[in-house]
């Protein structure tokens, strides 16, 4: 079982892990409607060298040749160039010069965008893993903190992340919905 970094060529399993982690919010930032249209899209962001859903920004939770897991993080202050290729692309595709994202991240952390375990693999500690890892990434990078989003009602994932010593700092609103920010003091 090994955690890397990710790499182009995860971009095929990579793509569906992650249109199952951000449901709603894949069809906002890919700007296709239907879940085909979606996940070929996010496996073309994943393929690039920029870009917040990058494979740059990314680790892959290995077993046996397949990725069980995979999780998305980056420094909120590189938040606005990770999301220029996305919201370049929506401007683009909807006509719309003003066209903006949701603000997740805040610029003096690490944030978790997207955590995501194949249903083949779960209760296996694959997410606290990734956790750890990309806690253990932010520790390096020099960050003080790491933060991620929770939809209010995913109680497990919430309670998951308590275990692990976040704690929510605010609400925040993504696509429509209100979300937990929580906090993990490094």
């Amino acid at each position: 079982m090994t955690i890397r970094s990710a790499r182009p060529e995860d971009a095929a399993a990579a793509s569906k892990l992650l249109y199952d982690a951000l449901h709603d919010i894949a069809h906002q930032l890919t700007g296709e409607e239907s879940k085909e249209g979606a996940v070929r899209v996010l496996e073309q962001f994943f393929r690039e060298h920029e870009g917040r859903l990058s494979h740059k920004q990314a680790a892959v939770k290995e077993i046996e040749g397949k990725a069980a897991g995979i999780i998305v993080a980056y420094g909120g202050d590189q938040a606005p160039e990770l999301d220029r290729p996305i919201i370049e692309r929506l401007r683009r595709l909807k006509h719309d010069d003003t066209l903006t994202l949701d603000k997740e991240a805040d610029v003096d952390e690490y944030y978790i965008d997207t955590l995501s375990v194949s249903p083949a693999f779960g209760g296996q500690g694959i997410g606290s893993a990734l956790i750890s890892y990309m806690e253990e990434r932010a520790r390096e990078l020099q960050y003080r903190k790491i933060a991620l989003a929770v939809v209010h009602g995913n109680d497990r994932a919430y309670a998951l992340y308590e275990r692990r010593g976040y704690a929510t700092d605010k609400e925040i609103m993504i696509n429509g919905h209100v979300y937990r920010h929580m906090v993990k003091l490094l």
